[in-house]
């Protein structure tokens, strides 16, 4: 009975916790956001930017961050955990993150977009690369869907 209790307590929180977001975000009542996270090396121009163009896009929330000392806004298990995809720039960002945040990567889906750090702020040959890049994978992410891919 007491875990009863315990799991309608949680699930009230959920869907509070769901309803304010979605009301907060413009989104309906019920309908799940799905929150991605972009990360490149420092967190400056790469990430930042897919940030800025895919924020609150059909039903979407995104987050940055790098993988550097350095890094604008440097990447954090609380980051992995709030990511229902998490997309890195190139092949070595996906194994640093692998290599220091193992745990907490168990069951995310991580996405290798293969872009190399040549770009401006907000370029934009950056856009469409990054629209071009991310676009298959909106369509067809659902949340909690655990598959790790690289391209």
């Amino acid at each position: 009975m007491a875990r009863r209790v315990e799991l309608a307590a949680e699930l009230t929180t959920f869907a509070i916790d769901t309803a304010y977001t979605s009301l907060s975000r413009g989104k309906r009542v019920g309908e799940l956001l799905v929150k991605l996270l972009f990360i490149c090396s420092q967190n400056r121009r790469r990430s930042l930017t897919a940030e800025r163009i895919f924020d609150n896009v059909d039903g979407h929330l995104a987050r940055s961050a790098g993988t550097e000392e350095g890094a604008r806004i440097r990447v954090t298990p609380g980051h992995l955990g709030w990511a229902d995809v998490i997309f890195v720039m190139e092949k070595r960002h996906q194994d640093r993150l692998r290599a220091k945040f193992r745990q907490e990567l168990v069951g995310k889906r991580i996405i290798c977009l293969h872009i190399a750090d040549s770009y401006a702020y907000m370029d934009d040959a950056l856009i469409r690369q990054l629209e071009t890049a991310v676009e298959a994978y909106l369509h067809d992410n659902q949340p909690g869907d655990a598959r790790d891919r690289t391209r």
